[in-house]
């Protein structure tokens, strides 16, 4: 994609979403890491389903350590893979605790060290609780970078690298907020919804799909 036409991808998102933010619920940037690092393979509503109650209990490392692994269980049951999620909850907040003295460090090599949170969980604590300029390539970002032709890569580190390269300023703090919100609701996995894309006469996919016919979208 040329400059120019990276410029007017997202200021077009911009104009369509003006302030983008992350979906996850959490009050803190400790809750913040625990909800990131349920979110793998989950949804982004489950999570805050599960979370909500745990949250008005535990705002910090040393609260979920007296929690403990059972309890965490409890409030986090119906999130996948959540027997492994609550061990490395528990060992990421004692960490925090030895290493940190409880607090989130606003380092991405340092978060990249605790337990379940690997560079996608980091580059999100990074940019939603500490203001950094970073590309959290989750499923989402990773189709639309491809498909849109924005940033193509074989794995998300190619992908998070070509849009670091290519993001100009103003967009680059919010950008990844939009590529994800783009691909949840618009860019879909199975059939993207071209009709209704703001962005659609800049973007490599073809053939551009159109609207379902009105008895097909009020069967469905």
């Amino acid at each position: 994609m040329k400059k120019a036409d990276v410029v007017e991808f997202y200021a077009r998102l911009a104009a369509d979403n003006p302030h983008p933010e992350t979906e996850l619920e959490a009050g803190n940037p400790f809750q913040l890491v625990v909800a990131v690092a349920l979110s793998a393979q989950a949804t982004d509503i489950g999570v805050n389903k599960a979370t909500r109650r745990l949250f008005e209990q535990v705002k910090t490392p040393a609260q979920m350590v007296a929690l403990g692994e059972d309890g965490l269980k409890e409030h986090i049951k119906t999130i996948g893979l959540f027997n492994t999620k609550a061990k490395n909850v528990i060992a990421l907040s004692q960490r925090l605790i030895d290493v940190y003295g409880g607090e989130v460090p606003a380092d991405r090599d340092a978060l990249e060290t605790l337990p379940g949170v690997g560079r996608k969980t980091a580059n999100v604590v990074m940019n939603v609780a500490f203001g950094a300029e970073t590309f959290a390539v989750d499923t989402h970002i990773f189709r639309v970078g491809n498909r849109t032709g924005l940033a193509r890569g074989k794995t998300p580190l190619a992908v998070e690298l070509k849009l670091d390269k290519a993001t100009p300023q103003p967009f680059r703090l919010h950008a990844h907020h939009w590529l994800i919100l783009h691909g949840r609701y618009v860019c879909k996995a199975r059939t993207p919804e071209c009709w209704r894309c703001v962005v659609r006469d800049l973007c490599a996919y073809k053939p551009k799909t159109t609207a379902p016919k009105r008895g097909a979208a009020e069967a469905t």
